[in-house]
């Protein structure tokens, strides 16, 4: 699915006013408590909008259609996602490599476990509410992010390669996908975040010929 068709799963508009900001609020925690409640099959704009506590009619001045409603969440939990990487690679240039890459692996499974529930529900639809081409678009954040943290390094003899940081982020959002499928257990989590930051830091220390 191409970027551009992402319009189709777009709210309709965005609030501008307080109260307008604290409904779409309102409707988004509840599009979340029916989706883990009933699933994707039994999901309807009519729970969603006696969950918030609006009518149908408002509702649908925000959101055409559940599709939208479910792609407005999967859009603000991976938009958060990416901000905590954002900044966990700004807060770690200049570091040693390994450093490096042990804050920006471990703000991204911290950022997906905030709430695992949801991240695993989103999982489930993702594919079929513009869920491949969101994620095209937030990888490309992710990668221009870990690009410049990675240019900062003072023990790396390589620039960074695109390609490595793609295959790098691939393997980090597989072993995260395949946790939130399985069911993750606190100790299950932390073993995945030991295992990433030393699969991470070890790819790419090779990738980059750390000194």
């Amino acid at each position: 699915m191409p970027a551009s068709a992402l319009i189709a799963f777009e709210a309709r508009k965005t609030p501008i006013q307080a109260r307008s900001a604290v409904t779409v609020e309102a409707i988004s925690e509840a599009t979340i408590q029916v989706l883990l409640t009933h699933g994707a099959e039994r999901f309807t704009t009519t729970r969603v909008a006696a969950r918030a506590g609006v009518s149908v009619g408002t509702l649908h001045q925000y959101y055409p259609n559940k599709q939208a409603l479910l792609f407005a969440v999967l859009e603000n939990h991976m938009n958060h996602v990416a901000e905590t990487v954002e900044a966990a690679c700004e807060n770690a240039r200049i570091k040693p490599l390994a450093e490096m890459i042990r804050e920006m692996v471990e703000a991204f499974v911290d950022a997906k476990m905030e709430r695992a529930d949801i991240s695993g529900a989103l999982y489930r639809v993702s594919a079929n509410i513009g869920g491949p081409a969101l994620i095209k678009r937030i990888s490309e954040r992710l990668r221009k992010a870990v690009e410049a943290m990675l240019q900062t390094a003072p023990d790396a003899k390589l620039p960074p390669d695109k390609f490595a940081i793609d295959t790098m982020l691939a393997a980090m959002a597989g072993a995260m996908r395949s946790l939130l499928e399985a069911g993750p257990s606190p100790g299950a989590v932390r073993k995945l975040r030991e295992q990433l930051v030393l699969l991470c830091q070890s790819y790419m220390m090779a990738a980059t010929s750390v000194r």
